[in-house]
């Protein structure tokens, strides 16, 4: 206790606090408190609450109920005490670990996380909040001293302005009261309750009040002459126990009144009896049910209203016996049955008994596991010591998902990676099409940014902005996906249906009597589209000029595309179409390209530029004559599927050698080391005499990536001078490319 008076007024108006560590703690534990105590008088001295109390008071309040209610260790009343101190700003993170340690740093920075929070009052978000407020409970000593921290405001509340009374209340109710349940902290659960009850339904709330304090003799009378019998046998057995009544909450009898429809008078389980034993651990199951048995003896059990959950206990760790049974004046009253061990549990949770035990693999749970495992982690604490060991248990609520606040406080629910696009289209349909970028918690983000949990967004849009199929590659979410498709298919339909109504109204302006339909084949044909939805879309955004189609469609109806196509396949073989004899040579089977041919409009495709000594095959255009293409080209083998009659076999004249001049384009990558450009050009000019059309290069990821453009008379000398290439330092990759 004397280290603990650090001043006169510490120890003046925290009496009953430094004497409950002192009982509580080791001495040097007990010392440590007393630091920080008196810490955390300095800074925040002359700062008041709501009632013109010292702002202490409240830091003192809630490392009471850590200790006192909930039964927490050393640490985490120091972090209690400092928790305003760091939320203020007047000490930093570093300066109490340095002083107290670095659990008590991860405590309080998990609960100002928390504090931090602008949480809004709607019913339909309150699952989303929990979840928020448990994710930033890392370390989970940090959600309980919350729970602390959150009873001890509620038990304050009157010195607080109406409008907050209203919203903390709200939160007490609907977010902490829910997470002290399943933390199977039932008198924190319920006085929560009650307090929100009384601020958020005054007038109901003074009527239970006064209703149970009116018929409390009566009940009393009740419940003893109802005990009467039961005692006397119990008596009789070796069992040590003791009984006492429980009253039901007020928020539980005024919930039961709304969801039933009844009145006060017609709720029958105000009150309910327990039945504690105290035997071993091992004899627990047999002597509940032989009270249970007693109990039976005298007053009939209604058997749908039995609950064991001694057997199977709940997800929250509760043991009790319950059965529901009525006297011969047809009055109906809960016993409920257990021993001292489960009544601990059932008043405290399994939490108890705070003691973490070291398990392994806990990341990555979902909120209902990352509480269960609390439960399961928290027993059997010795609070002499104050030791608290959280090694192995790593507490991340990693479910896959984040939560990130609207500008008005909505609370969002994404997956883990969602982008600023994911949430633009989480808002509105609208909102993501239009978007242009963000802001996050105030900064300026473009829409592929990566949001984090408890993120304050913003979206910024424009009227011109369109879905772009390149997004689809930045969003996570299959909601965003679905819209940017369906986006995108509607602009699709839009201008296909533009496109179309452009092409019948020209060929109604033009008087061709040609079929829609049959239009659209041949321009398909002629343009190489799979598809007529293609062609409008090109029509429409004018990259096929709608002129240009007259003449394809008069050709067409003509009868001279067949032609065209008839006359130049003769040409590629004048003494085939004469009927004359077949020449042994090659040259009567295939298109032979040399500076011969005469008469025969070809030229080398430019998707591909063949080179003397590439394989090759011919291709007969509507407009263009013949197109000479490798085999290996990446139009080939749609050429081959859907025209094979234009199809022509082509061979180099081989007596011709290759001399000419060809052109060849190759991709090399290299290290970004001073000279190597010089060296690569060298090769090129000085050692192969090769003319180099065109070189540039340019630094990308730590590398030098370039496009050479180089004369060659044949594929030899390609292939020689990718090998040469390849062998000068510091290149790592040389090869011929199309185009």
């Amino acid at each position: 206790m004397e280290e603990l008076q650090q001043s006169d007024r510490i120890g003046s108006r925290y009496t009953t606090f430094l004497e409950r560590c002192a009982a509580t703690y080791s001495p040097r534990s007990v010392a440590m408190i007393g630091d920080a105590l008196a810490l955390a008088d300095e800074k925040l001295a002359g700062m008041t609450r709501y009632d013109g109390a010292p702002l202490m008071d409240h830091s003192v309040g809630v490392a009471a109920i850590v200790i006192g209610e909930i039964g927490l260790g050393r640490n985490s009343v120091i972090a209690t005490l400092l928790h305003d101190v760091a939320r203020l700003g007047l000490i930093t993170s570093a300066e109490v670990g340095e002083r107290f340690g670095t659990e008590c740093t991860a405590i309080i920075d998990g609960m100002s996380g928390i504090s931090s929070l602008q949480t809004k009052t709607s019913d339909d978000q309150a699952d989303s909040i929990r979840e928020l407020i448990i994710s930033y409970s890392t370390d989970p000593r940090v959600i309980l001293i919350k729970l602390a921290d959150r009873l001890e405001v509620m038990r304050t509340l009157e010195m607080f302005p109406p409008e907050k009374r209203v919203r903390k209340s709200w939160e007490s109710l609907n977010l902490y009261a829910k997470i002290a349940h399943k933390l199977g902290l039932y008198p924190i659960k319920s006085e929560l309750e009650d307090l929100s009850l009384r601020y958020l339904e005054p007038e109901e709330y003074a009527y239970i009040v006064k209703s149970l304090s009116e018929g409390a003799a009566e009940r009393e009378r009740f419940i003893e002459s109802f005990l009467a019998p039961v005692r006397e046998k119990l008596d009789r057995t070796s069992l040590k126990y003791h009984i006492k009544s429980r009253t039901k909450s007020i928020y539980s009898i005024w919930n039961k009144m709304r969801k039933q429809k009844v009145s006060f008078d017609e709720v029958y389980d105000i009150f309910a009896l327990r039945i504690i034993i105290d035997c071993p651990r091992e004899e627990e199951k047999t002597a509940c049910w032989s009270v249970y048995s007693i109990v039976t003896d005298f007053y009939t059990p209604n058997p749908e209203r039995l609950r064991d959950w001694i057997s199977i206990p709940k997800s929250n760790g509760y043991e009790s016996l319950h059965t529901t049974v009525v006297t011969q004046g047809g009055r109906w009253v809960e016993v409920q049955i257990r021993t001292e061990r489960m009544d601990a549990v059932a008043e405290r949770g399994i939490a108890a008994h705070w003691r973490y035990k070291g398990v392994q693999g806990a990341s990555g749970m979902g909120t209902e596991e990352w509480l269960a495992r609390l439960r399961e982690l928290i027993e059997n604490t010795d609070t002499t010591t104050s030791t608290v060991s959280t090694k192995g248990f790593e507490a991340n609520l990693s479910s896959g998902e984040i939560f990130v606040f609207t500008p008005t406080g909505d609370l969002r629910r994404l997956p883990e990676g969602a982008t600023v696009l994911d949430f633009a289209f989480h808002i509105h349909t609208g909102v993501g099409a239009q978007c242009i970028g963000g802001k996050v918690n105030g900064r300026n983000v473009p829409i592929k940014h990566t949001l984090r949990n408890g993120d304050l967004v913003q979206i910024l849009t424009s009227k011109n902005q369109r879905p772009k199929a390149d997004w689809l590659a930045i969003v996570r979410t299959t909601r965003a996906k679905n819209k940017i498709r369906a986006h995108l298919r509607e602009l699709e339909a839009r201008a296909a249906t533009l496109g179309r109504e452009e092409l019948q109204r020209k060929i109604k302006n033009w008087k061709l009597s040609v079929p829609i339909d049959d239009a659209v084949t041949t321009l398909c044909k002629h343009y190489k589209l799979r598809t007529g939805t293609e062609l409008y879309g090109r029509i429409a955004d004018g990259r096929i000029d709608i002129g240009d189609t007259k003449e394809v469609l008069a050709r067409h109806l003509s009868g001279d595309t067949e032609e065209e196509r008839r006359v130049a396949a003769a040409a590629v073989n004048p003494a085939k179409s004469k009927g004359e004899g077949a020449d042994t040579h090659r040259s009567t089977d295939a298109l032979v390209i040399d500076d011969s041919i005469a008469g025969i409009d070809y030229k080398f495709g430019k998707c591909c530029n063949p080179i003397f000594g590439d394989e090759i095959f011919g291709f007969v255009t509507v407009t263009s004559g013949i197109t000479i293409h490798r085999v290996d080209c990446p139009n080939a083998a749609r050429m081959r599927i859907n025209y094979p009659y234009r199809v022509l076999p082509a061979r180099w004249r081989e007596e011709s050698g290759g001399d000419g001049a060809f052109r060849a384009t190759i991709r090399v990558v290299a290290d970004d080391v001073p000279g190597i450009v010089n060296r690569i050009a060298d090769i090129m000019t000085v050692e192969l005499k090769l003319n180099m059309r065109s070189i540039n290069f340019s630094p990308q990821s730590g590398v030098l990536a370039g496009v050479i453009n180089v004369e060659v008379p044949n594929r030899a000398v390609v292939d020689t001078l990718i090998h040469k290439l390849l062998a000068v330092k510091g290149v790592q990759k040389a090869h011929r490319i199309n185009g």
